[in-house]
């Protein structure tokens, strides 16, 4: 199971945390896996593209994004993302989890 754990203070993101494998399909075959890789990339980069110093981020063991420049641009992205990522939890029920 993918799990999400996500991280506010004052409705403004500071941390999200993905870890884990949907198990839908076998390694490489796994189109929830595609997705939460493609929705949670397609995000960071448009991040960095509009200002590389708003977050950073690691992809080796899991996906961990912390944000250190806040603005009302890097929170929708986020926003973004994040919604996207419900709608996956609703459509593959026991695959993703928010925690």
């Amino acid at each position: 199971m993918i799990k999400i754990k996500v991280k506010e203070k004052n409705n403004l993101f500071e941390e999200i945390n993905i870890t884990g494998h949907a198990n839908y399909d076998v390694y490489g075959k796994d189109i929830v896996c595609a997705s939460v890789s493609s929705i949670v990339i397609t995000t960071i980069n448009a991040i960095l593209l509009i200002d590389k110093d708003a977050i950073t981020y690691d992809d080796k063991d899991k996906v961990l994004i912390k944000v250190l420049k806040n603005s009302d641009v890097v929170n929708k992205l986020l926003l973004n993302m994040i919604t996207l990522l419900h709608e996956l939890e609703n459509d593959y029920k026991g695959k993703i989890k928010f925690l």
